[in-house]
């Protein structure tokens, strides 16, 4: 079980930010279902495209030795996506304490708007040293 984060540490979330896709025919099992490991690069998509609609670019950062990288992944299978549905990744964003940020992740299926998945994203900014560090750009993107 998780405990819940200190509500002293963690700041208040950012406005909602919706992704669309649709599942395509390679990334279904032989059940004809989204394999589980498919919903990591849905959700994975969806947090780079939230960044760079706030300026971070990732290419940019690696060249200066800065690296954003997920330290913990909670995902909660609710229902199964298949081949050929529209579905929409919804991402919120938060600060938790000084080195962490989290990303609230949930994936609905378009047709229904049923939930199919909830997942909380840990991740931290790291430099060249492998030592977390929270850039300028960075701390506005997360602010």
């Amino acid at each position: 079980m998780n405990a819940a984060p200190d509500a002293s540490t963690t700041t208040a979330q950012s406005p909602t930010f919706e992704l669309e896709l649709k599942v395509r025919d390679y990334e279904c099992d032989m059940d004809h279902v989204v394999n589980n490991a498919v919903y990591l690069n849905y959700l994975e998509h969806a947090r780079h495209e939230l960044l760079e609609t706030r300026g971070l670019k990732f290419g940019e950062l690696s060249r200066r030795g800065i690296s954003l990288v997920v330290t913990r992944v909670e995902i909660d299978y609710k229902g199964s996506l298949v081949s050929g549905d529209t579905f929409v990744v919804r991402t919120t964003l938060r600060r938790q304490g000084r080195i962490r940020f989290l990303f609230d992740q949930t994936i609905h299926r378009r047709a229904d708007d049923r939930l199919m998945l909830k997942a909380v994203v840990t991740g931290t900014a790291l430099n060249a040293k492998g030592r977390p560090e929270f850039p300028p750009e960075i701390e506005q993107a997360f602010g």
